[in-house]
C-alpha cells in the first residue's frame, strides 16, 4: 500500500490519455475560493478503523520575489494501523497566488521503509520540470506541458480555476499533471449533486470521478468517488474508494479559516 494514503485524497493521476471531447476549460480568472491561513484535517478509515489522518494547510508566501500559496500536505498512519504500516508523508507546493502554476514541489515520505525525498523546480517559460532526487543524489530535467500541476497544487488549481455552475451531468474535467518524472493527463467526471451526512451536519455536494489509474492500489479506473462542498469553497467533504485490499473513506473531520461560509443544508 505504498504512496497510497495522500494521493487517494488528492486524486493521483491516472496513466491514460483522454480526448478532451466534452472538456470543461478553466477559467482565466481565479474564483477565490482558497485564502491564506486555510487548513483542513481527514480522517482516512476502513468503517470505524481509523487508518490515517491528512492535514492540509495554506498560506501566503513569496518565492523568488513571486507571491505564491505554500501549501503543506501532512499524512501519518494512527493507532493500530501505525504498529503494521508506519507512514510518514510530508509534502510541499508553492504556486501562483493568481495563475496557480506550480513554482516549486518537495516530496518527502516514508511508508513501511519505502522512502523518497524529491525536490522539482518549474519553468513554465520554458516549460521544463528540474527534478533532484536528493535520495539518490541525482538530477534531471524534463520537458512538461502547457499549465502543468503537481500533485498538490492540482487540488488548489481545481477548486480556484473550474466554475462548477457551468457543470452538466457526465461533463468531464481535464487536467495536465506531472509526477515521478512523468507527464500525465488526468480526467475527473461530473456525476450530478448528492447531500452528503457529516459530522457537521448534511452538506450539498457536487460528486465527481476522478479516474485512476487500476492495478497495484485500485480495483478499477473508475473506483474513486469525490464529494465536494456545492459551495463557493468546493472543498472535499468525503471520499471513498474501492482498493484491491477492500474499500476504505476518507471524511473531512475539522477545518478552519475557509475563504467563504460553510454551507451546511441541515444541522
Amino acid at each position: 500500500m505504498k504512496n497510497t494514503f495522500l494521493y487517494i485524497l488528492l486524486l493521483f493521476p491516472a496513466c491514460y490519455n483522454f480526448a478532451q471531447d466534452n472538456s470543461l476549460l478553466p477559467k482565466d480568472e481565479p474564483l477565490e475560493a482558497f485564502g491564506d491561513g486555510e487548513w483542513f484535517e481527514f480522517r482516512i478509515h476502513y468503517g470505524f478503523f481509523n487508518a490515517s489522518r491528512v492535514t492540509l494547510e495554506l498560506n501566503a508566501d513569496t518565492l523568488n520575489q513571486v507571491p505564491v500559496f505554500h501549501a503543506k500536505g501532512y499524512g501519518r498512519t494512527t493507532g493500530f494501523a501505525r504498529l503494521f504500516f508506519k507512514v510518514e508523508d510530508h509534502y510541499q507546493s508553492y504556486f501562483g497566488q493568481q495563475d496557480g502554476l506550480p513554482r516549486k514541489f518537495i516530496r518527502d515520505i516514508n511508508e513501511g521503509g519505502y522512502t523518497k525525498d524529491v525536490e522539482i523546480h518549474f519553468d513554465h517559460d520554458s516549460k521544463i520540470a528540474k527534478v533532484n532526487d536528493k535520495k539518490k543524489k541525482q538530477k534531471a530535467e524534463h520537458s512538461i506541458n502547457d499549465n502543468v500541476q503537481d500533485l498538490i497544487s492540482a487540488f488548489y488549481y481545481l477548486r480556484n480555476f473550474y466554475d462548477t455552475s457551468q457543470l452538466k451531468k457526465g461533463k468531464d474535467i481535464f487536467l495536465n499533471m506531472f509526477f515521478d518524472n512523468e507527464n500525465y493527463l488526468f480526467k475527473l467526471r461530473y456525476l450530478g449533486k448528492e447531500i452528503v451526512k457529516t459530522k457537521f451536519g448534511d452538506v450539498r455536494c457536487i460528486k465527481l470521478r476522478p479516474y485512476v489509474q487500476s492495478g497495484r492500489v485500485f480495483s478499477e479506473q473508475e473506483s474513486v468517488t469525490l464529494w465536494v462542498s456545492d459551495d463557493a469553497n468546493k472543498i472535499p467533504v468525503k471520499m471513498r474508494a474501492d482498493l484491491r485490499v477492500g474499500s476504505i473513506d476518507c471524511d473531512l473531520e475539522n477545518f478552519k479559516n475557509l475563504q467563504h461560509p460553510f454551507e451546511i443544508a441541515v444541522q
